[in-house]
């Protein structure tokens, strides 16, 4: 695939992506209070779907930094292999003072990928205490592999602590 298609495809879909966000009642109401980064192991997609381990840091906008795991599922169509993966997020909250674990929680939104070789994808998620979290995409998903990915997302967090977990 010529690069130029691949960035099309890639920025279409972000931005369709992007247009889903928080209910309509939160959406006039939302501050965002950090960034979400998120390591997604490796692993096969198979026709259906796919779910993959996540170790994840959040940075609030005070400087604060804390852990999360967890897993990212995908459902739809998922065909391939992905290396690795790095998913960055921006956190919008209707609160700009969340508490320490509050990300955790389960989210569901839409997620969409394209990786031959070097690839990316965007993943809109919504959950958290009172679904009241909206994790929005910032730039394009880092991936290394050979995957084709569309569908519904489904992730889950646990809180680790504001200690690095070994």
């Amino acid at each position: 695939m010529k690069p130029g298609l691949r960035i099309a495809l890639v920025a279409t879909s972000i931005f369709f992506l992007s247009c889903w966000s928080l209910p309509a009642h939160a959406a006039d109401y939302t501050v965002k209070t950090g960034y979400l980064t998120c390591h997604e192991a490796s692993g096969w997609g198979f026709v259906f779907g796919s779910s993959r381990e996540l170790r994840c840091s959040y940075t609030a906008n005070g400087g604060r930094t804390e852990y999360y795991g967890g897993s990212i599922s995908k459902f739809g169509a998922d065909i391939g292999y992905l290396k690795s993966s790095v998913i960055l997020w921006a956190v919008a909250a209707t609160t700009k003072d969340l508490k320490p674990g509050a990300l955790a929680g389960h989210y569901g939104g839409a997620s969409a990928s394209l990786t031959l070789g070097v690839g990316g994808g965007a993943n809109v998620l919504v959950g958290g205490f009172d679904k009241s979290i909206a994790l929005q995409p910032v730039s394009v998903e880092g991936q290394n592999g050979l995957n084709v990915a569309a569908g519904v997302g489904e992730m889950s967090l646990k809180y680790r602590g504001e200690k690095e977990p070994r």
